[in-house]
């Protein structure tokens, strides 16, 4: 007997909306929709007709062990569906802006070692299965974001057209702004991106997906697994302490070899008695960051840095 499928309730049908037109407006919208999917399986549950505050702030503070910062942004993604409804639904209540405010802390970032970035490759290499393409993928991703300064995103949205390995050039497209870049590698990195080319051609057969970066399966690797793949890698080599069971604990990112890559750059340019601040417009753009001021954080973050900064500022030197 074929399961009886159960009619779509009027707040689903006005999510599908919601989605529908914050999309049509540019919005990705890919964490909000699927979160604001569990609220409305809440809203469900507790047979509501509409938002209240009440039941937002259950369902945005029902995580555990996360930061303050989170249960806020769950709060604010029903606070942008609410006020939505509210145009259709007067009895819709939408959640006051510091109900649950929480000023997010931005992590300092793990600088990561030669060593490290060389440990962290080599571990990947070593996943099983032995002779698939999990650990080719993940190694190679790892060794593209040292090398270019790519966001995870950006390298794993990569398409197979997107990569000229003849010219040693990456087209990012549509980015964390909306923006669009090319963004050139040296020599090695291309010779690494045509082994691993090569590779995935090889294994990944008939199963033809657009994705650069592919699973074992013959798919664009997933950003959530690679974050738990690379946590996993990252315990494995001791940069993070052992969880529970299929946890990997807390520690240094994925995203942090993007800024391992900045902040060497930036740290070579001070040594050299460089024109750093003219450089830095340059690095913000190959970054693709929407502003200088976004690349000055580095100096900001880390220590070494931001006393080399300071070293040139006292020699004089707060006009190169």
């Amino acid at each position: 007997m074929a399961a009886r499928v159960l009619p779509m309730s009027a707040l689903r049908k006005a999510l599908a909306r919601y989605v529908t037109l914050r999309r049509a407006l540019g919005a990705k919208l890919r964490e909000p929709a699927a979160a604001l999917s569990g609220f409305v399986e809440l809203l469900e549950r507790e047979g509501a007709h509409f938002i209240t505050s009440r039941l937002a702030v259950q369902w945005a503070t029902r995580p555990s062990g996360v930061q303050p910062a989170t249960w806020a942004r769950r709060l604010g993604h029903v606070r942008g569906f609410a006020a939505f409804l509210a145009a259709e639904d007067a009895r819709t209540e939408i959640p006051p802006v510091h109900l649950l405010l929480a000023r997010k802390r931005r992590p300092n970032p793990h600088i990561y070692s030669q060593e490290e970035i060389g440990l962290l490759m080599s571990s990947a290499l070593a996943l099983r299965p032995r002779g698939g393409l999990r650990g080719p993928s993940l190694a190679t991703l790892i060794g593209l974001l040292a090398s270019s300064g790519l966001r995870p995103g950006e390298a794993l949205a990569l398409d197979v057209g997107d990569v000229d390995l003849r010219h040693g050039v990456l087209a990012v497209r549509d980015t964390k702004h909306g923006q669009s870049r090319f963004v050139p590698i040296s020599p090695s990195t291309r010779a690494a991106l045509r082994t691993y080319a090569a590779q995935r051609s090889a294994r990944v057969g008939a199963r033809s997906t657009d994705a650069f970066f592919v699973s074992a399966r013959g798919r664009r690797l997933d950003a959530a697994a690679t974050r738990r793949a690379f946590g996993g890698l990252a315990r494995a080599i001791g940069l993070r302490p052992h969880a529970c069971a299929r946890r990997v604990g807390r520690g240094p990112r994925l995203q942090d070899v993007r800024h391992t890559f900045a902040t060497r750059r930036l740290i070579a340019w001070y040594r050299a008695g460089a024109d750093v601040a003219r450089r830095m417009s340059a690095l913000s753009t190959y970054l693709g960051h929407a502003a200088v001021a976004h690349t000055y954080w580095y100096v900001e973050a880390v220590p070494e840095l931001l006393r080399l900064a300071t070293e040139r500022l006292s020699r004089g030197g707060a006009a190169r």
